[in-house]
């Protein structure tokens, strides 16, 4: 991964994400590696689960990674799936996204006053251990529902809408925030590659492990029980010419940012190659 981040800075990329899915790397890992290792791209988790790790210790991982990346970091911030698997519910998810991005703030700016809410607490004197690099951090928050994409508008400086490719999504999520100074951003399953055709069928084998949960949750789509959603809307996949109509489209629709998901190519380090030597030159013009 710090090879494919140096590729990724030197190819003219603006942000590098990790994701923190259920059973996979931690995020905090291989973004500390890559932030001793680039100088300007953003660096960020995307995004970590308050459900599943205390915004307290959410608030520590994010301050160090920002120290170490120089006040380069974005914090992402959702309330995510299968946390059935864990024997987890949350019936009120609003309520506890905000009472995470309260405890975050309050953690970041040095307040020891405590905080005690219906979800979270933290006791009074209780202050972070870590260096602060910044009282606050970039905020991203992931949704596709309208009540949490509305309080994003309210504290947050972009929304992402993962696992979407769908310009109608992007446009109905501008309606759901109602407030343009926050960022939309998509982020798909993404594949480039000069043929096509081998580029959208592996696109399909990756997305297999997504589709079933984000391909309920996309309501311009009005599928019925049964019905396959369109792999288009959710993954980014073609020729290098292709993939830029693409992320022309999502932009044109309202995206502020996309993010090219993996595997990126048949390989990763050859989908960021093409991409860094095909796609983002298009966008630097």
């Amino acid at each position: 991964m710090v090879a494919l981040a140096r590729a990724a800075e030197a190819g003219g990329f603006d942000v590098l994400s990790v994701f923190q899915d259920l059973g996979f790397q931690p995020a905090i890992v291989p973004l500390t590696l890559i932030a001793h290792v680039t100088e300007r791209v953003r660096l960020g988790p995307a995004a970590l689960n308050p459900l599943t790790i205390h915004p307290f210790e959410i608030a520590s991982q994010i301050a160090a990674l920002d120290t170490v990346a120089g006040g380069r970091a974005y914090l992402g911030l959702v309330t995510g799936a299968w946390l059935e698997e864990l024997g987890l519910h949350e019936p009120r998810p609003l309520l506890a996204m905000r009472e995470a991005v309260e405890v975050v703030r309050r953690a970041l700016a040095g307040d020891r006053s405590g905080f005690a809410g219906e979800r979270f607490t933290v006791a009074p004197g209780r202050a972070l251990e870590v260096p602060v690099e910044r009282p606050r951090v970039p905020l991203m928050i992931g949704t596709w529902k309208p009540r949490l994409a509305a309080f994003a508008g309210e504290v947050a400086d972009e929304v992402k809408i993962g696992g979407c490719a769908n310009p109608d999504m992007v446009r109905l999520m501008r309606e759901w925030i109602g407030n343009e100074r926050v960022r939309i951003v998509v982020g798909a399953v993404t594949v480039v590659d000069e043929d096509g055709d081998a580029a959208r069928e592996r696109a399909r084998r990756e997305v297999e492990l997504y589709l079933p949960i984000v391909g309920t949750l996309d309501p311009t789509l009005d599928l019925v029980p049964g019905q396959e959603p369109p792999l288009d809307r959710f993954v980014i996949a073609g020729t290098p010419a292709e993939v830029i109509a693409k992320v022309e489209e999502l932009r044109d629709a309202g995206a502020g940012r996309v993010e090219l998901g993996p595997p990126q190519g048949r390989t990763t380090a050859a989908g960021i190659h093409l991409l860094a030597r095909r796609v983002v030159p298009h966008f630097r013009r």
